[in-house]
């Protein structure tokens, strides 16, 4: 290292953000992640032992993806090489191919690749990286935000552990903040600071498990806060809620998140808990979620999982996506919130759901022959070919019901449609089972007002 590059590194020391010089240099000083990360979990013995294969962490901004992989370069034989898959381009990954190749040949190392932000490369440079990971020239370690189940090829999932890194816990980032203010020579301990215990746990709670959020609270916290009379920087409540005014909500309308919340929202739905659909369409809401599609999902519920035991549901879940093309945000929220609450407390049945399912499933089996009788009688020549002919006019007939078969004969007495005895489709059975009663019942000339 010369003069230059010395001076390079002392301005690191000193200028890099305070979540970068308090990252965790080992295992042991890694904060949270204790289910991957323990001393008896699979990744603490595989780094120990220097026995890694390619491995993707996937979890929300703030969990510990980077650092991990740090760690993994501080205690690793093999060589390490790191890239940022936003700026990377093909020329860069093949000088990280040949170089790890050079090593494998001259000192029998293996090369570890840190890939962060993986999600960012496009199919063709991830399956550049496949056959060099396959044949073991490179150890893979990717990072990602988004769900590597949709956004890595399975052909490099297949041959990775993926391990989810969770949102740190409120004692955790209480941890990581004591750590902060104590350390002099990575944190904050050389600025004779004091934080307040509540402002502490005000940084902790509103950091949303994201250890980077609350790090660089108390780094803005300390720098901007002019000392006492006493020459003590005093972090109190105020300057923190100054400092982190608002968590960031972790939610992407194209990526996991989303797909995790319109979920939770929908099961809060099927499963009438008024409370937890109202809070997902909130967090929804807070994000930008776009309402017509959450309108959408509202219809869809309805009609799956209330279907006929409250058919007003479906008129009330319409009624509310008509009202928020015509209304628009912010009161769009009371529109959803109040289709959200009528269907999570709706009765439920999904029998409309199973009829269609199983309709679906016997006219895909093959085609049944429509009987004679039902078919079109409108146009010359119909009657020649038996069409409409023996059809009972329904009306006709009391109760206005005729036992005529209308499923085709080769399906006989199949029941799609089994009502529940939930709300008003317990209404629905009674009819139908009053409907067919054995008893004669005489008609008038069925041959009369055919159709």
């Amino acid at each position: 290292m010369d003069l230059f590059e010395y001076a390079g590194a002392q301005s690191l020391k000193t200028d890099a953000p305070l979540a970068t010089r308090l990252r965790p240099r080992t295992l042991d000083e890694v904060v949270g992640q204790q289910d991957i990360i323990g001393k008896d979990k699979l990744l603490y013995r595989a780094i120990s032992a220097d026995r890694l294969r390619s491995i993707i962490f996937y979890g929300p901004p703030g969990t510990g993806k980077t650092t991990l992989a740090k760690v993994i370069a501080n205690t690793t034989s093999a060589a390490f090489r790191q890239i940022n898959a936003t700026s990377a381009g093909k020329k860069e990954m093949e000088e990280v191919v040949s170089d790890a190749k050079s090593i494998r040949g001259m000192y029998g190392k293996k090369t570890i690749l840190f890939v962060d932000e993986i999600h960012r490369f496009n199919k063709a440079q991830q399956d550049y990286l496949l056959p060099f990971v396959e044949e073991g020239v490179i150890i893979l370690i990717g990072a990602t935000t988004e769900n590597p189940y949709f956004e890595v090829n399975g052909a490099l999932l297949s041959r990775s552990v993926i391990f989810e890194l969770k949102p740190l816990s409120r004692e955790d980032i209480l941890t990581l903040i004591h750590r902060a203010m104590e350390d002099e020579e990575r944190g904050m301990g050389a600025f004779n600071a004091r934080l307040d215990e509540d402002a502490a746990e005000f940084m902790a709670e509103m950091a949303d498990g994201d250890a980077r959020t609350a790090l660089n609270a108390v780094e803005l916290a300390v720098l901007t806060t002019q000392p006492g009379d006493d020459g003590v920087i005093h972090i109190t409540l105020d300057v923190a809620s100054e400092c982190i005014r608002r968590r960031v909500m972790r939610y992407d309308r194209v990526g996991d998140n989303h797909y995790d919340t319109i979920s939770a929202f929908i099961k809060s739905m099927r499963g009438s808990d008024p409370d937890a659909a109202v809070y997902y369409l909130a967090r929804m809401l807070e994000a930008g979620e776009d309402v017509r599609f959450i309108a959408r999902r509202i219809m869809i519920c309805a009609s799956e999982d209330v279907g006929n035991a409250d058919p007003q549901a479906l008129v009330v879940a319409v009624s509310a996506a008509q009202a928020v093309e015509r209304v628009g945000m912010p009161e769009s929220n009371l529109i959803l919130s109040q289709a959200a609450i009528y269907v999570a407390c709706a009765p439920k049945s999904n029998a409309v759901t199973l009829a269609i399912e199983e309709a679906s499933a016997s006219a895909r089996a093959g085609s049944a022959t429509i009987p004679p009788y039902l078919q079109d009688a409108h146009y010359g020549g119909a009657a020649k070919l038996g069409r409409g002919i023996g059809y009972e006019y329904a009306h006709n007939f009391p109760k206005h019901f005729s036992k005529q078969r209308y499923l085709p004969e080769e399906l006989g007495d199949t029941k799609f449609y089994r009502p529940t005895e939930n709300g008003y489709e317990k209404k629905i059975g009674e009819h139908l089972r009053w409907l067919r009663e054995d008893e004669e019942l005489p008609g008038k000339d069925p041959d009369e007002d055919p159709e």
